[in-house]
């Protein structure tokens, strides 16, 4: 009997790149085509797009830097597809041209290409996108299918459909509208055997317990539920948290990776600013990867407990003090920084509220004092989402020398500035008709959006008897129309929606 001898690796499959990267692709079909079916044929071009763009990023950058090319084995395209369905459906085209760029240049060629990046380049790119155009990509308004997405309402303390979550009939990212979807895929991967399941199962796991624990509905079934299904939870537990390349490789890693990564992700969402935290937890993880696998990875034979090789005198003892000494400075920096926001904690409120009376003087100039409006917050949470995506924070009554109600401050908050976040007072007098508007935050473009902070714009809203305004691009003709911003559209419906929750939620207790 013959023996043939050869270098390992002695056991084979037959999975490549290319067959594992075509079986991600088959498995988000379901998903891609509820999102398309659910937004219409501009989110098929945004997807198409994001792929374009990645795998002509790689191809030139592969040719310029003279380097072999891959795009054939469907990795650019996978990154490509991810990031278009983990956009909105309204974005403007060059969006997904920019992100798709960013993430394969920035985040996969500039360390090395594919099996050298640090972090999921999809979530790079996604988060690239986030941080520079917040507006955009906040922005989830669709013809006539306007609103709160899930996780917002859950933000704001309302319910959700469980049963539209699961198909597809709620606002969202392309990919994230349809739970279902997306877990149909997910199995798809288990059954092939690309994925395992010890991430996705420490994922949720240890998310639902975190949620449980510190959320405001304790282990509610369909508050967990809610939050499962709502947001892009399900497309980062079986597609993007289980890269191979950002993922730990041992069974003991994953299911570390998991658990870090699911707490994370339920402390975004129950005590961040932001309703969604997948990406930024996940990404997190990406970076502990090395720490993990450190640890985890078995010794190999011929090492002793301590790690030292006792057949190479080269080799030293594996040292852990740089993750000690890391997490000892996390630790002393953490409690510093407690402690300073202990001490400066009272200060900071104080400046605010004197910030905020200030800003209340303004708006509502005929206030001889202020105190909370009850009866408003109390009608708070069916107003939310009634134009656009508008959440209402606090509601003052005017008060006259005697104590009476002669008018309200109302201070709102919207994300669909084109810049970010934008935070308005409003004041209204006791018949609903607008007084005044301060910005207590806004950050639009300089010499576009950032001319709503102009008398000229904000005196338009000024003592008008109206229901709810309306913004137009051919010149205000009656009380109730606004003069759009030239070159800032976004940020002037941003605000006039602003405007009109509070003028409903004034109109909600007086009549």
């Amino acid at each position: 009997m013959k023996l043939q001898l050869s270098s390992s690796p002695h056991v084979r499959s037959s999975d490549s790149t290319r067959s594992i990267m075509y079986d991600v692709i088959i498995a988000l079909i379901p998903a891609t085509a509820i999102g398309v079916y659910r937004f219409g044929i501009y989110s098929a071009a945004i997807l198409a797009v994001a792929v374009g763009f990645a795998v002509l990023s790689e191809y030139m950058y592969q040719n310029l830097t003279n380097q072999p090319v891959t795009i054939f084995d469907g990795s650019a395209v996978v990154t490509g597809l991810m990031l278009g369905l983990n956009l909105p459906p309204t974005v403007p085209l060059w969006i997904p041209a920019l992100g798709s760029m960013f993430a394969i240049v920035v985040c996969k060629q500039f360390f090395g290409g594919l099996g050298k990046n640090f972090m999921n380049p999809a979530l790079g790119g996604r988060i690239f996108l986030l941080i520079s155009f917040t507006g955009i990509m906040s922005n989830f308004a669709l013809d006539a299918s306007s609103g709160a997405t899930p996780l917002s309402a859950l933000l704001a303390g309302e319910a959700v459909d469980i049963p539209a979550l699961l198909v597809g009939f709620k606002m969202g990212v392309i990919g994230e509208v349809s739970a279902l979807a997306v877990i149909i895929g997910g199995i798809y991967l288990l059954v092939k055997r690309i994925i395992t399941w010890e991430i996705p199962v420490a994922y949720i796991g240890s998310f639902i317990l975190f949620i449980g624990l510190f959320g405001d509905k304790g282990f509610n079934l369909t508050y967990i539920l809610a939050q499962l299904f709502a947001g892009g939870l399900m497309l980062g537990v079986w597609f993007m948290a289980t890269d191979y390349v950002t993922s730990p490789i041992t069974q003991n890693g994953k299911i570390i990776y998991g658990v870090f990564i699911g707490l994370i992700t339920g402390l975004l969402r129950i005590y961040g600013v932001a309703a969604e935290g997948v990406s930024y937890a996940i990404v997190m993880g990406n970076l502990l990867v090395p720490l993990i696998e450190k640890v985890t990875i078995p010794k190999p034979f011929g090492f002793g407990d301590n790690g030292y090789n006792r057949n190479e005198e080269l080799a030293g003892p594996i040292s852990y003090r740089p993750a000690i000494n890391l997490a000892v400075i996390t630790l002393i920096s953490g409690l510093c920084l407690g402690l300073v926001y202990q001490v400066t904690q009272e200060p900071i409120r104080k400046a605010e509220m004197e910030q905020e009376t200030a800003a209340f003087a303004v708006v509502c100039p005929q206030a001889a004092s202020f105190d909370e409006a009850t009866d408003i917050m109390d009608k708070a949470d069916s107003l939310n989402g009634k134009f656009g995506d508008v959440v209402i924070d606090k509601a003052y009554a005017s008060l006259d020398e005697s104590g009476k109600v002669n008018g309200y401050v109302i201070v709102v908050t919207t994300n669909e500035g084109f810049g970010g976040t934008i935070q308005t007072a409003v004041g209204l007098d006791a018949e609903a008709k607008v007084t005044g508007i301060h910005f207590l935050s806004i950050a639009e473009t300089a010499g576009l959006g950032m001319n709503a902070d102009t008398d000229d714009f904000k005196n338009q809203y000024v003592g008008k008897a109206v229901e709810n305004f309306t913004v137009t691009k051919d010149g205000a003709k009656a009380d109730n129309e606004i003069d759009a911003i030239s070159g800032a559209t976004f940020t002037s419906n941003a605000v006039t929606n602003s405007v009109n929750t509070a003028i409903s939620a004034v109109r909600a207790v007086v009549g």
